[in-house]
């Protein structure tokens, strides 16, 4: 082990093997360990010197991840967590092996789907079709075409797109969740009126993503929805709970 430290991805039930042609973080990518403490292990590799948000190591991280969840339930560490060394692993492991086991329970057989809900790209006939104010603003650009009513125009027109999008968002949410175990807001996202995450039993994780589909499709005027998915459970792990220290 390097003195910068464990680089932690994930906890996972003791006893599955690690996933065939993976890697860690680094360059070169290094090899991938288990740390295992009774019912629970920590998948793990040396962490680099000087870690970054690169790409490589952004694939890396998010691949493994993904072929861990095929195995079984696993708490997905976010990119960056890193420990001092292995007894602090098997420290964390030890003081929080009771909520880890319950929370790999409650995940197992979950997948996470993410929807963020943008204002639509080609929403602006149906816009001015429906709202009186924009219409009437646009007129007045018009007969009389200055900076001003330019400028009222574009910012009443981006706000209507925006409040048409978060009221779909909200329509798509309403209309999914009974599909979903669990339902979790994500942060806020530049240009984006809504980002949810959904946790859905891996085996109707197709048909819940058809359905948000045809609800994109039947309301495409109105809401451009990206979906995401299916994800490790990134939203339905506490931050207080699985995470390990981060910093070396």
């Amino acid at each position: 082990m390097t003195n910068n430290g464990v680089y932690v991805y994930a906890i996972i039930r003791s006893g599955r093997p690690l996933p065939n042609d993976t890697s860690g973080v680094g360059s070169p990518p290094a090899p991938l360990r288990m740390i295992r403490q009774g019912p629970v292990t920590a998948v793990v590799s040396d962490a680099p010197p000087q870690l970054r948000a690169r790409r490589r190591d952004l694939l890396a991280h998010q691949d493994l991840l993904m072929h861990l969840a095929e195995g079984g339930p696993l708490l997905p560490m976010r990119f960056g967590m890193v420990a001092q060394d292995e007894e602090s692993v098997r420290k964390q492991l030890t003081v929080a092996r009771t909520r880890h086991i319950a929370a790999l329970e409650y995940l197992d057989g979950g997948v996470e789907v993410n929807i963020k809900a943008l204002p639509a790209q080609n929403g602006l006939a149906a816009l001015v079709a429906e709202d009186q104010n924009i219409r009437r603003l646009r007129e007045e650009v018009r007969r009389h075409p200055s900076y001003d009513a330019s400028l009222r125009l574009g910012e009443a027109v981006s706000a209507a797109l925006s409040r048409r999008a978060a009221e779909a968002g909200q329509r798509v949410v309403r209309e999914l969740t009974p599909m979903a175990r669990a339902v979790a807001g994500g942060p806020e996202v530049h240009g984006c009126a809504l980002n949810v995450s959904f946790l859905v039993n891996r085996s109707d994780s197709d048909d819940f993503r058809t359905r948000a589909q045809r609800f994109a499709d039947a309301h495409r005027e109105r809401v451009e929805l990206r979906m995401a998915g299916p994800l490790p459970c990134y939203s339905f792990v506490a931050a207080d709970g699985p995470l390990v220290s981060a910093g070396a």
